[in-house]
């Protein structure tokens, strides 16, 4: 059982790109993408506030993450963390399957 869980929403086509990413890193959610294994790559969104608190502890970035999308649960590893290079803020997170 992973110790990190994030609960997620799947982005559709329409809603990705830059202008897409602003709004909803505006709107305080933070756009990401799980990718690898088998299955298609797969563009969410998560609550920005969730993800910060899980950022606070170390073990985020060596651990496996289940992060619930719908009905679905992917368990993951973290790949890639951008950061706004003033605000140190996350921009976009790239997730691994496991």
């Amino acid at each position: 059982m992973a110790n990190f869980t994030l609960n997620a929403q799947a982005r559709a086509a329409d809603v990705q790109g830059k202008g897409a990413s602003r709004r909803l890193r505006h709107a305080a959610q933070l756009p990401a993408i799980i990718y690898g294994g088998d299955a298609e790559p797969v563009a969410i969104t998560l609550e920005l506030r969730q993800l910060v608190k899980a950022l606070e502890n170390n073990a985020f970035f060596e651990e496996v993450i289940e992060i619930v999308v719908g009905d679905k649960t992917e368990s993951v590893k973290i790949q890639a963390l951008q950061r706004h290079p003033a605000k140190n803020t996350p921009m976009h997170a790239d997730f691994k399957r496991a």
